[in-house]
């Protein structure tokens, strides 16, 4: 499925100066280098994301902080329709002529052209999800399986004498969506770390203390998010944990078991930082959530291609990985976390 895995990728990065973040500090953690000209003779450079929703909009402020910083022009779009949409979009900035763009693929293995169509036109990076089999010059991002792992752990802090499980995606089509999946399920399961496996959705999957008993996806329709969290508590009465992998999944799943009425009984626990998922840590009604850097995806991204339109390969590692870390987030610490947010992208 990949070219080498995301895990093994980045385990190489100690050499690497572009960038290490931790979590999300009030600044940021990059800045421009002394004699950066306020304005940039290279053209528009363009984030492109694989959806809408609030991380993207935390990642656009991160792209545009970048842009005037370092003074280039930064064009984001965020397409609401899926591939088609994504690649009209694409094929849009690059009749611009835009300088470089970052894009997160929707469905790599079937967009081998758009992306081999950018790379002959224009620079290419990817974030938040990879291509690894394209000719992009990097990754920007975190180990999503790595991540998925660390999301598992939180189920079984939840529910420590086991359970069932059920999980929610937008689509299993992005390589992110399909690790941290793979992920969750193997650390449930007790299975050896192993990005390249792959267990189909639609079958039960066993393990000593856990039960898997599908994934759920909505193609990012909100509506649909929220009814498939429905469906699967009408139709699973002992159903002990709900696990959001994409932002808007945990406060969808968190909506319909309020109006179920069975708050505290059905866990949650999710990704990213969506303000009803911090809300819901904070009131105690999800448990806790895997938290990657969108603001940092952002601004990196830009950064990166200002120096590799200036003909400036340095920021790549030989890798092609830079890795963002995720991190968990509990009651103990989602307040100060959300603080941070706020004050970051205010």
């Amino acid at each position: 499925m990949f070219v080498r895995s995301t895990l093994t990728i980045g385990l190489a990065l100690g050499s690497v100066g572009l960038i290490l973040v931790t979590g999300c500090a009030p600044e940021s953690t990059s800045k421009p280098t002394a004699g950066t000209a306020t304005t940039s003779k290279i053209g528009p450079l363009a984030y492109v994301t694989n959806g809408v929703a609030s991380f993207w909009v935390v990642a656009e402020k991160g792209a545009k902080k970048a842009g005037a910083d370092l003074g280039v022009k930064v064009e984001v779009r965020m397409p609401p329709e899926g591939v088609t949409d994504q690649k009209r979009m694409v094929q849009d900035l690059l009749v611009q002529g835009v300088s470089g763009i970052a894009i997160s693929p929707i469905d790599p293995d079937n967009q081998s052209d758009l992306l081999e169509e950018i790379a002959r036109s224009t620079i290419l990076i990817t974030h938040d999800s990879d291509a690894p089999k394209s000719p992009r010059l990097a990754y920007i991002g975190m180990d999503n399986y790595t991540a998925g792992r660390m999301c598992g752990q939180l189920v079984k802090e939840a529910m420590p004498d086991g359970g069932s499980v059920m999980l929610f995606v937008g689509r299993l089509g992005q390589l992110n969506a399909r690790l941290r999946r793979q992920g969750v399920i193997d650390e449930l399961l007790g299975n050896s770390p192993d990005p390249e496996r792959y267990s189909p959705p639609g079958e039960v999957l066993k393990g000593d203390k856990y039960t898997i008993l599908d994934t759920r996806t909505d193609e990012f329709d909100f509506g649909k998010a929220k009814s498939g969290a429905q469906d699967a508590i009408s139709k699973y009465t002992d159903l002990g944990c709900m696990v959001g992998l994409f932002a808007y999944n945990p406060p969808k799943c968190l909506e319909a078991i309020r109006e179920a009425g069975k708050t505290g009984q059905i866990k949650v626990v999710g990704f990213d930082e969506e303000d009803g998922t911090l809300q819901g840590i904070i009131d105690g009604e999800v448990y806790g959530t895997v938290v990657q850097n969108p603001y940092e995806y952002g601004y990196q991204s830009i950064k990166l291609l200002k120096q590799l339109a200036e003909g400036d390969k340095s920021g790549i590692p030989p890798t092609g990985f830079i890795d963002i870390p995720a991190q968990q987030i509990r009651k103990e610490t989602a307040q100060a976390f959300w603080d941070q947010l706020k004050e970051r992208t205010k």
